[in-house]
């Protein structure tokens, strides 16, 4: 059948599998986050959040991994290619680059896997979501607006490294309560990108202040828009709240975000947390994710 008889090419609606296919499509070709984003229709903070969060592995990771999984393939041949023709070939600036890149991910040089292939090499890329559902985790049925509102607290930047420590930023706000101006509702962590490399994000620890209340010296101020909210409930119960919190967010990120049919809004979201929780105790907390209304 010729291309005027063939069928149209099916749309894929899951933006994180466009971008995927993408990949699949154009492994050997220059690559970026920002291309990446736009074929999912995300921005490259959004989309680096919600690839983590389903694939565990940033984007561009993904994409130098997958090309080193096929070049695996190509030195197992029958007629590999010199080991510099297939670095470039593979988007590497230079031999001694991909010779420990390949190193670092099989634990063999490419020269040796070359001269035996039989060599063992493990080989562990996604291709797949590989989240497990929190059973405790619920929806919104429909998108809820919420009234424009101000938050201060301390804050500090994170990524993929380090945001196991958010954490530590709580006891220096609980130190510090109560604020001028404070309300009585609860606690938020307050998530915004920050604009700079790939996963970066500030995340700020708060409360909720008048909108004219000072700020003292050390804290942050964040004025949080009216804004239209994706809305998820998690009940906890007492366990570690930081591991039911990340299986959590690897559930909204990488499955039910990406899968809901809104599109993403520039703006914060938002972890909200009762006035009387405690991370030891049977409790709630919300995420407010903000989408195009």
């Amino acid at each position: 059948m010729d291309d005027a008889g063939a069928p149209p090419p099916v749309a894929i609606a899951d933006p994180l599998e466009r971008a995927m296919a993408h990949v699949e499509a154009n492994v050997f070709e220059p690559l970026t986050l920002a291309g990446l984003a736009a074929v999912a229709g995300l921005s490259p903070y959004h989309f680096a959040r919600q690839f983590n969060a389903r694939f565990r592995l940033a984007p561009m990771a993904f994409v130098r991994a997958r090309r080193l999984g096929l070049a695996a393939g190509v030195l197992a041949g029958p007629c590999p290619p010199a080991l510099t023709d297939l670095a470039f070939n593979a988007g590497f600036e230079s031999q001694e680059g991909f010779t420990r890149a390949f190193k670092r991910a099989f634990g063999v040089s490419p020269g040796r896997y070359r001269r035996d292939p039989t060599v063992s090499i493990q080989r562990e890329f996604p291709t797949m979501s590989d989240t497990t559902p929190a059973s405790r985790l619920t929806q919104e049925p429909a998108p809820v607006r919420k009234p424009a509102f101000r938050v201060a607290g301390v804050s500090a930047v994170f990524d993929e490294s380090n945001k196991a420590e958010i954490p530590r930023l709580w006891p220096r706000l609980v130190e510090r309560l109560p604020l001028t101006g404070q309300s009585h509702g609860g606690t938020f962590g307050v998530v915004r990108a920050t604009g700079e490399s790939e996963g970066r994000f500030r995340y700020l620890a708060g409360v909720e202040i008048a909108p004219d209340a000072t700020v003292a010296e050390g804290l942050e101020a964040q004025a949080i828009p009216s804004q239209t909210y994706l809305v998820f409930h998690l009940d906890t119960d007492g366990s570690d709240l930081h591991a039911q919190m990340q299986v959590a967010m690897r559930e909204i990120w990488g499955e039910r975000t990406p899968r809901s049919g809104f599109r993403l809004a520039n703006g914060p979201d938002l972890e909200v947390y009762p006035p009387d929780f405690q991370p030891d105790q049977p409790s709630h907390v919300e995420w407010w994710i903000p989408v195009e209304a």
